[in-house]
């Protein structure tokens, strides 16, 4: 399928003074969150999903999934945060004490001890189909975090804060891939740990690592960190990596994940993002549509309504995948009975119809937990 990624365009890349030979992006670049400096191409991915005939492996390609369903207290935690549709103190320190010492099993059939869970990066992203912002401006904690708009990986081995942390000893600790080294020999990895509360839009794309061209298209890239993490100030901007679009690279996703599922990947050298999938237009123009409706139901304005149920919509894409189309289906059926029948809509069937829509449109908005973790290497 082919899916929506963004990348740091080519012009604001920028020989790296530091480290001859190698690029980095130019002060005008972008971070991976910024929705300003973003070049979107269209890649063609694999949707695990709809085609498991490759499993990657997280040695390999940089990245697993692994079973949570087997972790019932887990499941808990995570499905209070899914309802409440933010995450707390409480659950949060309930998460963590979970994971500490627990044994993830990969499907690539590798089991990872979790070691050590990083203080600082638990957070909670929420994104709308097509990329529409469902949070405010600024962040509040954990939650308010909005989707990556542009591909990345998420630290620099040889950079702030690890050569601080660890004095520069983390290169030979971790396992990594970089354009100026790498350790394939190391026991522990440096992880991300990718929850997905629910995700039929937006899902988390991830590059095979073997498909990367490291030295031509990994660009360094210093993240001021101020608006979201407390640091030293000496730790304050964070080295990460933003990477350039290439024909050759290959990706993957699944379409459909929830927190049974998740993602683990190589903090220190695995390109992802948020990508949109075919018909998330779709989905964003009825999400908008029935919002609009919601508020003249909410009023008691018939005319307000069916003017939100008037405008026109894009054409719906050929490979839209069965969860999403099934998610379309529903907020398309709800917008016609607004256009078909607003009498009926604002009046007796207003309670019923407020709360199908509401639910209609929390369903195609993604939600995710992201946490760091250092593992051991059972296998």
């Amino acid at each position: 399928m082919q899916v929506k990624l963004g990348f740091v365009p080519a012009s604001l890349a920028i020989p790296d003074g530091d480290h001859p030979g190698l690029l980095r992006a130019g002060p005008r670049g972008a971070a991976p969150y910024a929705r300003e400096v973003v070049e979107h191409h269209l890649c063609p991915a694999t949707d695990s999903d709809q085609d498991g005939s490759v499993e990657p492996d997280l040695l390999e390609a940089g990245f697993a999934t692994v079973d949570l369903s087997e972790h019932g207290a887990l499941q808990h935690a995570l499905a209070r945060v899914r309802e409440a549709g933010h995450i707390v103190d409480d659950d949060a320190v309930a998460i963590r004490g979970l994971l500490e010492g627990a044994v993830l099993r990969c499907a690539d059939g590798r089991a990872l001890t979790v070691l050590y869970l990083a203080g600082e990066g638990f957070i909670m992203r929420k994104a709308g189909p097509n990329g529409m912002a469902v949070v405010g401006p600024r962040t509040g904690g954990m939650n308010g975090h909005g989707p990556a708009t542009s591909v990345h990986a998420d630290q620099d081995v040889y950079g702030t804060p690890l050569t601080q942390l660890m004095d520069g000893r983390a290169p030979t600790l971790f396992r990594h891939d970089s354009p100026d080294g790498a350790n394939h020999d190391a026991g522990l990895m440096l992880v991300n740990l990718w929850i997905p509360l629910q995700q039929i839009t937006q899902p988390l794309v991830l590059a095979d690592g073997r498909s990367l061209d490291r030295r031509r298209h990994q660009l360094r890239y210093g993240l001021a960190t101020e608006s979201f993490l407390e640091r030293e100030e000496d730790m304050a901007i964070n080295d990460i990596w933003t990477f350039l679009h290439d024909p050759a690279q290959r990706w993957f996703l699944r379409s459909d994940m929830d927190h049974r599922r998740a993602y683990v990947f190589n903090t220190l050298s695995t390109a992802h993002g948020a990508c949109a999938l075919p018909g998330e237009d779709l989905a964003e123009h009825l999400y908008r549509s029935l919002e609009a409706a919601e508020a003249a139901v909410t009023s008691g304005d018939g005319a307000a309504l069916r003017e939100a149920g008037s405008a026109g919509r894009p054409t719906p894409a050929a490979d839209i995948p069965p969860a999403l189309a099934e998610a379309i289906s529903t907020m398309a059926a709800l917008a016609e009975e607004a256009r078909q029948n607003p009498a009926s809509v604002v009046g007796p069937r207003a309670e019923a119809w407020l709360a199908a829509s509401r639910a209609a449109r929390r369903q195609v908005v993604r939600m995710s937990l992201e946490l760091r973790l250092v593992v051991s290497l059972d296998r």
